[in-house]
């Protein structure tokens, strides 16, 4: 017989919010290329938004897993300070929105799924952004994501922040990886506007439902797609292949679906969500 000392069940750290946005934010947490690089079988980069300019923040293209074509597009971090100032910090202009969806067209015109990776703290808030129309693009991605004739799965993998997140996850699956946070707006900006002080963001990042178990919840999103212990950060490549499975398990149903039922059930799913927050 065997007895049960030195015999333990092991079980992950339940994490408060404020350590799940820490982990969200870590500078080694994989961005949006790293899983692209990982999933899909070949990824060709398209850039501008034939407006304006190429934003790097945002990335996108054309890409094949397990023999699917699709459009894959990406809010990009940087891994260093330098990577960081030409990505914006993962902060994009209006044109990186227009480039995203002027891509989810062309996907919509050649019949490919969108597959599209969150990370961003928010929209970049600049003149300059504001002059050229930050707020119209976001309106325009929801207002067109909203009813777009293919299959959409979006994956918030790092920080998800207010309409910049959301500009592209009006998606028929909405995901997020164990330790990301997806929110209205950051916890010390939350802490700035409620309580005129922003060290208290610890306190605001508990009260604001910003993990993926408040949200799959709140049936804000679909599912929550575990990490390796610590963070992804530490098994790229197992957190990889969870994702590629996940997609993989879904997105043959997805493109089997009649574009009306499909187009009908995403309308349906966020004007519910409105009426249950309402």
């Amino acid at each position: 017989m065997f007895g049960s000392e030195g015999v333990k069940e092991h079980k992950k750290k339940v994490l408060t919010p404020w350590e799940k946005l820490s982990i969200a934010r870590m500078v080694e947490r994989p961005t949006a290329l790293d899983y692209i690089n990982e999933i899909f079988d070949s990824f060709i980069e398209l850039h501008g938004d034939r407006q304006f300019r190429d934003d790097p923040s945002i990335i996108g293209g054309i890409a094949v897993i397990n023999g699917i074509s699709v459009t894959v597009i990406g809010q990009q971090k940087g891994r260093n300070t330098k990577e960081n100032i030409e990505r914006n910090f993962g902060c994009p202009h209006p044109e990186g929105y227009r480039k995203a969806l002027r891509l989810m067209k062309q996907a919509e015109k050649f019949k490919r799924p969108v597959i599209c990776f969150v990370d961003t703290p928010g929209a970049f808030c600049g003149i300059g952004a504001e002059e050229r129309g930050q707020g119209e693009a976001i309106a325009k991605n929801l207002m067109e994501m909203s009813t777009l004739k293919i299959p959409i799965i979006s994956l918030v993998i790092g920080e998800g922040g207010s309409g910049g997140a959301l500009a592209m996850a009006v998606a028929d699956q909405v995901w997020m990886l164990e330790h990301s946070i997806y929110s209205i707006l950051s916890p010390e900006g939350f802490a700035s506007i409620l309580w005129k002080d922003p060290s208290r963001a610890k306190e605001a990042a508990d009260v604001m439902k910003i993990t993926a178990e408040d949200l799959k919840e709140f049936a804000i999103i679909d599912r929550i797609i575990d990490e390796p212990e610590g963070g992804a950060h530490k098994d790229v490549k197992a957190m990889a292949e969870s994702i590629k499975s996940s997609i993989l398990e879904v997105l043959p149903g997805l493109i089997e679906k009649p574009v009306e039922d499909l187009v009908e059930e995403r309308y349906s799913k966020f004007r519910s969500l409105g009426e249950y927050i309402e």
